[in-house]
């Protein structure tokens, strides 16, 4: 044993007679020993051995599919990554989206002679798995098995590559899942920041910036699905590695047997679209309510991994903010206390510019300060020489981290493809490792210089504005608010004319008339009405609401949990639950603001609205009942199917998409029934909702009262 192995086992033991605690601080205060001499250091940590980069053979399959192997009999293990040259990028504008929902139903929707499901129970049976997705610049398709069964799983890898059943039922699930998706992205404020920061910094005219809508997911069907594959997936256009323990001359053969039926051409794929961004130095904000901290983001576009200054930038940005060590850590958070996160990247990509994005988190009263201290950052990097001690403190960071990129063999195949995806040479990143040893303090200065430029920066800030220590505008640049509101998805078009129009404003009199008459209606100018709420998921409530109308309302709830009151008006709306008080989150806003649109009461005044069309529809069926279908729109705004029995004039059902019930929009329906007499108008004392065909909800009203004189004012007054 050596002397320094022999050191080192001397103070393993005697922590090993130390008490917990003790053996903790002792190996802290021997971790964070500085060494001074650089002999010492040498002895202690010896040169890593060189690295070598395997001989990958690769061969071109009669097909045209590119083929990789890297034999390792490690493990009996064997795993493959086919790459397909596609990408969000090509998706229609129309229907954003089309790409990721065919990357999905790929291997979900199974094969033309076996279900998905049928395919996860055979893999789980031998521990294997076949995955598949689509992202922005490239598609893929993997496999994990042992290698006793490499046979099956590799006839079942290939049957999804080469024969996608694209089965409507999973193209109804993946398309209802990023429906939810959409609907939640706004639930995060750090997930608001980086959507919204992205999208600017592209510009929203371009793939790279567009953003995926309801509208859009609406209009992809399976013939598109089918089409954008099979204008992608053919062989010359896929790179297929595999690595493990095989022989290359049998894998060879064994892939060639499997794919000699996939003999698809198409056209080569045109070159991903370029980046087409602005710099505007803008402030842009988002009034986010309901938080006490702020996501910040700023930056402008990046580089790519092919630039000549791309060694200096990483190590210029890893003094500016990589790490601990780093000057937004340790100026913004630890010196001046503006920041709990505050770090930076240089993000660069293989074809197109990156982003070089400031990323910090604070409280509401920091906001503006930790924004000017950042920035401050960045403006001393570009004017004053780093010192020897950040320098080689971010270089050896980097070099030490090299290790990583070649600590399997697996990584090392996966980077090869992907230089050779993107025509990078073999050895980049040996050429990186060197480029980052040969940087220099005035390397880093000037590309600072010439890559940073703090004016063009966009800033991007999700927080509550009206708790900031002072306002935006003082940091010297234009401010913009934006819009976040998530457009709900455009209903079927209905075509309107002189004579539907007509006609649905008399069968909406006729509704008029079955409730009371239309002055009895128009002299409505509050309501109350108390009820009970019995979901089928159990949760039942117990409810009083009250209405100013058009655009004032109270609601009272009594749940399991405790009690909840929430109130909106054309300022906006609170919450008070068991938790506090809080401001109404904009998603409730605006179904609050859904519901007073879909108040029966107004609705069958809508006629007398010039800001609202009446259009009949269709004559239908209901339950043995002859509906007359009305639509009711508001001009910009939404829209709602009246139907109203052609023989009573009764409002028996009315339906609208909503993702107030299931979190992602749905077609909902209220049937009315049990009309009573209430303060001299008719109103149903009954109602069932329906979501997308299930039952949701019954609700039985108790009490329904009209003009008791509602104080607008005093509702919107928050409980102390």
């Amino acid at each position: 044993m050596n002397k320094t192995k022999s050191a080192i086992a001397v103070v393993v033991l005697s922590l090993l007679s130390l008490p917990a605690w003790a053996q903790s601080a002792a190996a802290a205060a021997v971790a964070v020993k500085p060494v001074t001499n650089p002999a010492e250091l040498e002895a202690r940590y010896p040169a890593l051995d060189e690295i070598e980069i395997p001989e990958v053979p690769s061969y071109t399959l009669p097909n045209g599919m590119q083929l990789y192997l890297l034999p390792d009999d490690t493990l009996p293990i064997i795993t493959g990554r086919a790459l397909i040259r596609t990408g969000n990028l090509f998706d229609p504008p129309d229907k954003i989206g089309l790409s990721g929902v065919t990357g999905s139903v790929l291997r979900i929707g199974g094969t033309k002679s076996r279900s998905g499901d049928e395919i996860d129970q055979e893999l789980e049976n031998m521990a294997a798995s076949v995955e598949a997705g689509i992202g922005e610049t490239s598609g893929s398709a993997n496999f994990w098995t042992l290698k006793e069964n490499l046979g099956r799983v590799l006839e079942i890898f290939a049957d999804v590559l080469m024969n996608p059943g694209f089965r409507q039922d999973k193209i109804d699930f993946t398309k209802q899942q990023i429906r939810s998706g959409i609907a939640r992205r706004n639930d995060d404020a750090h997930g608001i920041a980086a959507r919204e920061f992205t999208n600017l910094i592209y510009g929203k005219d371009n793939p790279y910036g567009w953003q995926l809508e309801y509208e859009h997911i609406d209009n992809i069907d399976r013939s598109d699905v089918v089409a954008f594959y099979e204008r992608y997936f053919f062989p010359a256009n896929v790179s297929l590695a595999i690595y493990g323990d095989f022989s290359p001359e049998e894998m060879k053969a064994a892939i060639e047997k499997a794919f000699a039926g996939w003999t698809a051409k198409q056209p080569p794929v045109p070159e991903f679209p370029g980046v087409k961004a602005g710099e505007d130095g803008k402030v842009y904000f988002v009034d986010k309510t309901d938080v006490n901290q702020s996501n910040i983001q700023i930056g402008h576009l990046a580089g790519t991994l092919r630039d000549a200054d791309y060694a200096a930038l990483e190590v210029m940005n890893s003094i500016l903010g990589g790490g601990f060590h780093s000057r937004l850590f340790q100026k913004v958070r630890s010196d001046l206390g503006l920041a709990y996160h505050a770090s930076s990247s240089w993000g660069a990509r293989y074809d197109q510019p990156g982003i070089f994005q400031i990323t910090i988190g604070t409280k509401s009263e920091s906001t503006v300060g930790a924004i000017e201290a950042a920035l401050k950052q960045v403006d001393l990097i570009r004017t004053e020489p780093v010192s020897p001690n950040e320098l080689k403190t971010a270089i050896d960071g980097v070099l030490n981290s090299f290790v990583f990129n070649f600590d399997t063999r697996s990584k090392t195949l996966r980077r090869l493809v992907n230089y050779r995806y993107w025509d990078y040479p073999e050895d980049f990143i040996l050429q990186y490792r060197n480029a980052i040893r040969d940087v220099t303090a005035a390397d880093v200065l000037r590309v600072a210089k010439q890559h940073l430029h703090p004016d063009k920066m966009k800033v991007v800030v999700v927080g509550k504005v009206g708790d900031f220590e002072k306002p935006l505008d003082s940091l010297g640049r234009p401010v913009e608010k934006l819009d976040i509101s998530i457009p709900e998805p455009k209903g079927e078009q209905v075509e309107q004319d002189e004579t539907s129009l007509a006609r649905g404003r008399e069968i909406l009199a006729k509704a008029q008339q079955a409730a009371g008459g239309a002055d009895k209606l128009a002299a409505v100018k509050d309501l109350t009405k108390s009820y009970s709420f019995k979901s089928k998921s159990g949760l039942n409530a117990e409810q009083t609401v009250r209405i100013v109308l058009p655009d004032t309302m109270l609601q009272e709830s009594v749940l399991p949990f405790g009690k909840l009151v929430a109130a909106v008006g054309p300022e906006g709306g609170w919450m008070r639950a068991p938790q506090g008080l809080m401001p109404m989150p904009p998603q409730q806003l605006e179904q609050s603001k859904g519901e007073l649109f879909r108040l029966r009461e107004s609705l069958l005044l809508s006629d007398r609205m010039p800001n609202r069309t009446v259009n009949f529809v269709e004559q239908a069926d209901f339950n043995g009942r002859t509906a007359a279908v009305v639509e009711v729109s508001e001009q910009n705004g939404p829209s709602v199917r009246l139907w109203i029995d052609e023989a009573s004039g009764e409002l028996i059902k009315q339906t609208y998409q909503s993702s107030a019930i299931t979190g992602s929009p749905a077609q909902v329906e209220q049937i009315f029934s049990d009309y009573r007499d209430a303060d001299g108008l008719r109103a149903p004392f009954k109602v069932t909702i329906l979501a997308n065909g299930e039952e949701f909800a019954q609700v039985e009203v108790s009490e329904i009262h009209y003009n008791t004189g509602l104080d607008k004012a005093a509702m919107m007054q928050p409980p102390q």
